[in-house]
């Protein structure tokens, strides 16, 4: 094993280096999304982290969907958007807490956010029934097989018990139907909402430490749809492919065109086949591309016409107030029609964003408002955790496997 971790810190050291040439070389100055999917160990059935592409987990039995947790990409650095509060300073390396460390008590619930002061402004527009926790995932694990660590009551209470989304992240044309039907028939005799993240793109993060996909655009439009057939009746929520759209600048003109049409088809394909469905685009966050660019591409991708709005800071770290303004501001670009609204990650954001280029697994980091779709909010439609929180970028344990200490040290920070 030490010579497969070397080869990936190898790996990772070149990607890395493919990145800084590529930065220097592009206009925009805000940061990528510490996210993506690709091919690594993770939850069996919700949201997590990583880095690089480790092997899959074995796939489970029975009717549970195999679904690999999301590694994280390094962010280039970048200067956030003017409009946005500046970004905590967290230590310089990650060190989470000793395991002798004590528990302590729950934390206070958090202060409301300020009330948008636009004026005229609507109840968010998505379903308000509770929010589906997959009962299979790594932190579940470490909690059942550690009865008698001192932070589990911790790990437990504040990360295992709450509800977190689905990633699909196999092309896997022939099971996905039921994985996608194992799930929401769960929830819906739960009579909980569940959040299904698809993320089998094309040309996945460009290539990088999350690639993988369908092999053209023509299977995924096939995938989607046998996708949207294992949605049922129930309300679902459905982030549609982190980085989609955000990251697109790596593809040419005509690539970029092709991938915006067969988004907007997916979006069509989604809602007719679950009415109840609320289908939300990537906007990227606060912290990369300008809301205009955004608003922009995601009017390219059919996000007005095919979608329920967007969805904004998946993995990574800026504060819920600065995403809820970003994300206001992207839906105004789009010419803000009604219906549209944001949904918003909030798994590690308690703390706001770390120092410009420390993007994995960065010290000091806490956990963000707990998931639902109360948010209070004009035009917020839910707080949700899409990357499962413990689960490693990278540094504090391999890519995608859950950490302990990283967890201890999100719930406590």
């Amino acid at each position: 094993m030490s010579g497969v971790r070397a080869q990936r810190r190898t790996e990772r050291g070149r990607q890395a280096e493919r990145r800084r040439a590529a930065r220097r070389h592009a206009m925009a100055t805000a940061a990528s999304v510490v996210v993506a999917v690709g091919t690594v160990s993770g939850l069996l059935a919700a949201t997590g982290g990583g880095n690089d592409t480790a092997g899959p987990r074995p796939e489970v039995s029975g009717s549970a969907p195999y679904v690999p947790s999301p590694p994280a990409r390094p962010s280039p650095t970048a200067t956030a958007s003017a409009s946005a509060p500046p970004s905590s300073s967290p230590s310089s390396s990650p060190s989470p807490p000793g395991t002798s460390a004590k528990p302590s008590a729950p934390p206070a619930p958090k202060p409301s956010v300020k009330k948008s002061e636009a004026p005229g402004a609507q109840a968010p527009r998505t379903v308000s029934a509770s929010l589906y926790r997959h009962p299979r995932s790594q932190v579940l694990d470490w909690v059942r097989a550690n009865p008698g660590d001192p932070r589990r009551a911790v790990i437990e209470s504040r990360i295992a018990d709450r509800p977190a989304a689905v990633w699909f992240a196999q092309y896997d044309p022939g099971a996905i139907t039921g994985r996608v039907r194992a799930v929401t028939s769960a929830a819906a005799a739960a009579g909980r909402v569940p959040v299904l993240v698809p993320y089998a793109i094309p040309d996945r993060d460009c290539g990088g430490a999350s690639r993988g996909g369908a092999p053209d655009l023509a299977a995924y439009d096939g995938w989607i749809r046998n996708f949207a057939d294992g949605l049922g009746g129930g309300p679902v929520i459905v982030v549609l492919e982190p980085d989609s759209i955000a990251l697109a600048d790596c593809l040419s003109d005509g690539a970029r065109a092709a991938r915006y049409a067969s988004l907007a088809r997916a979006g069509k394909v989604l809602r007719a086949a679950n009415p109840r469905a609320k289908v939300y685009f990537d906007a990227g966050h606060s912290g990369w591309h300008s809301a205009a660019k955004m608003a922009g591409a995601l009017r390219e991708a059919g996000a007005v016409t095919s979608g329920d709005g967007v969805f904004t800071n998946v993995s990574n770290f800026h504060t819920t107030a600065a995403e809820a303004s970003y994300a206001r501001r992207v839906l105004a670009g789009l010419g803000g029609p009604p219906h549209l609204g944001a949904v918003i990650d909030t798994s590690r954001n308690g703390n706001g964003a770390p120092a410009p280029g420390e993007w994995c697994d960065p010290a000091g980091r806490a956990l963000g408002r707990t998931p639902t779709t109360r948010t209070g909010e004009a035009r917020i439609d839910a707080y949700l955790w899409i990357k499962l929180p413990g689960e490693s970028d990278g540094c504090s344990a391999s890519a995608g496997e859950f950490s302990a200490d990283y967890a201890y040290a999100l719930a406590t920070g």
